[in-house]
């Protein structure tokens, strides 16, 4: 009996995993145009897959979701996103599910706010590296604040407004 519970549990993380993982790579390989250049709207699923998985799980969802995503639409910075959202997704992630468990919301804002300056900062480096100019990463550092901004957003309206935390968690449950 405890296999079964076991295999269940298992089952239900690859699943969600994995589909959180291609919906980042589909979001990640279109952006909504604004004036100036692109908002990409993955940051939304990898804050969202962070504030619900485990440091492991939310990895492969931001960092190797965004590393395909990527690698299968515009390949050059496809090595800084999977450092970059992979290490957003695990710091997300920790401080989430292990900081102030009597205050669940907070935790959140505090985890995806701190997210968010990860991504800024390490798309800001990766892409005055990649493209061999700071410059351009001042460019579009407009964008990168605005999409985390919206990603850290939406991600706590889905999961803490909306709900998807706590059904994720009687899924779980009922899993186990």
């Amino acid at each position: 009996m405890h296999q079964k519970k076991s295999f269940q549990n298992t089952t239900l993380w690859l699943v969600v995993t994995a589909m959180l993982t291609a919906i980042n790579v589909a979001l990640s390989s279109f952006g909504l145009p604004v004036p100036g250049g692109h908002l990409y709207l993955n940051d939304i699923v990898i804050c969202t897959a962070a504030l619900l998985l485990d440091p492991f799980a939310a990895f492969v969802v931001g960092g190797v979701g965004s590393f395909l995503g990527d690698l299968l639409f515009y390949p050059a910075p496809m090595f800084v996103s999977l450092a970059t959202h992979g290490l957003q997704a695990v710091v997300i992630s920790l401080i989430a599910n292990r900081t102030l468990r009597r205050h669940p919301t907070a935790a959140s804002v505090l985890a995806v706010s701190v997210g968010a300056v990860i991504m800024v900062v390490g798309y800001s480096l990766g892409r005055a590296y990649v493209y061999s100019t700071p410059e351009y990463a001042l460019l579009k550092l407009p964008f990168q604040i605005l999409q985390a901004a919206v990603g850290a957003a939406a991600s706590l309206l889905l999961c803490h407004t909306f709900g998807i935390k706590k059904q994720f968690a009687r899924l779980k449950a009922s899993a186990t």
